[in-house]
This record gives structure tokens, sequence and C-alpha cells, in this order.
């Protein structure tokens, strides 16, 4: 059985120093800091006069700080499960130039926010805790209509592969990154963690979902093993 949404949070109500610091926190996501770069920057570029950010699943705030060094004055709505990770957000967007912050306990499926409202959004690591097709699905609808016309969805996260010998072989390859990090040991415990907790769809599935879902632009930024950034243009 996958964790529940109970369970997710009480996990990263309890690991807020970690997530505080993108350089040090997130040494199982391969090229974490080169993603929130590049989704950034492009969502900067797609939509340079951007008013409103939303950023879902915002952790300690990394990414939506991220994108306030390069557009400061962002009205900023931060989404997430944990109550400690959103007052550490909003205790460090707060100490830098920004044009409002409005704060959001709870899943993005069933928080109530008003369409046509974003320029950009952003999902730093947090779509793969979706689970069945439908869920998926009625995600990126609600997401593609919270966007303004021309507003921006860009999205990092863990991907599998649509093909099993492949999908073995990548995440064989992941397994040695993390070995290579912190043993064996460090191994298994992210995998377990893995197979416990999240449930990733593969980069292709989610591409052809925005088109459905009626992106007019798809843009893949990177891809390193497991990893993707991407997003799509309303």
């Amino acid at each position: 059985m996958k964790s529940t949404i109970d369970e997710i949070r009480e996990r990263f109500d309890k690991d807020v120093e970690r997530f505080s610091n993108l350089e040090t926190g997130q040494q199982s996501t391969i090229d974490s800091t080169i993603s929130l770069e590049l989704i950034t920057e492009a969502a900067k570029r797609v939509v340079p006069h951007a008013t409103h950010l939303l950023d879902v699943g915002c952790g300690a705030g990394n990414y939506t700080l991220k994108m306030l060094s390069k557009l400061p004055s962002l009205h900023c709505s931060l989404v997430d499960l944990s109550k400690p990770m959103l007052e550490r957000a909003e205790s460090r967007i707060k100490a830098v130039p920004n044009g409002g912050i409005e704060i959001y306990q709870g899943d993005i499926r069933t928080i109530s926010l008003p369409e046509l409202s974003f320029d950009i959004i952003l999902a730093g690591a947090v779509l793969h805790h979706l689970r069945e097709d439908q869920d998926w699905e009625n995600t990126f609808q609600k997401l593609y209509k919270l966007l303004k016309p021309g507003g921006c969805l860009f999205i990092s996260d863990l991907v599998t592969q649509e093909d099993e010998a492949v999908h073995h072989f990548i995440w064989e390859q992941y397994g040695k990154y993390l070995e290579g990090i912190g043993g064996a040991a460090y191994r298994n415990k992210v995998m377990d963690y893995i197979e416990k907790e999240d449930s990733p769809r593969s980069l292709t599935y989610q591409l052809h979902l925005m088109q459905k879902t009626g992106f007019q632009k798809i843009e893949v930024l990177h891809k390193h093993l497991c990893f993707a950034a991407f997003g799509g243009i309303k």
C-alpha cells in the first residue's frame, strides 16, 4: 500500500530543515539545482511581465525564492500539505522583495483557488504523489484552468520510462548514483521510500496529458535518468 496523504504530510512536517536548503537537502534528486534554474528562467521568458505565481507543493519555498530572484514583484500563492513547511516558506519569502503572499495548507486537488488567476505555476517534486489516471487528469485540468491565457506550468519531478526493460536499466543507473552518495544503505533507503510513497509517471505520459488538457506549446527543458524538467504554455 502506498502512503496516505496524512502519512506524507506527517513525514514532511518533520523534514523542514532539510528542504530549506536546495543544495544539501535534495541530494537524492539528480540535477535539482539545474532543473530549478531552468524552469524558473523559462517561466520568466514565457511571461516576462507576470504578476501572480502559484507554487504547488511549495515545501520550504525554494522554487518561489528562485522565481522571485528573477521577477521580484510577483504575488505568491503557496500550497502545501505541511503547515511547518508553509511557515518556513512564508518566513523566508517575507525576507526578500515580493508582491505579497497567500498561504494555503492542503491538497491542490481539493483547495479552492480562482480560475484564470496565475501567470506562472510551478510544481517541484510534488505531482509524483498522484495515483490513478483520473487523479492525474483532474489535477492537470485544474492547473490548466487556474492559468491565465498565455500562462505557463513548469514541472520538475521524478519520472519513469515507458518500456519496462529501459525503466529497469535507468533505475539501475539511478541506484548507482545513490550508492555514490551514501553507499548501498542509502540507495536502499531512498528506493524503499520511493516504493512506499511515490507513484511517478513517465515523461511522455505527462506530455501527452498536457496536450490532451489543452496546452498549446509543450517544452522539455532537461532530463537526466529518472528526473525531468518540462512544462506547457496555455
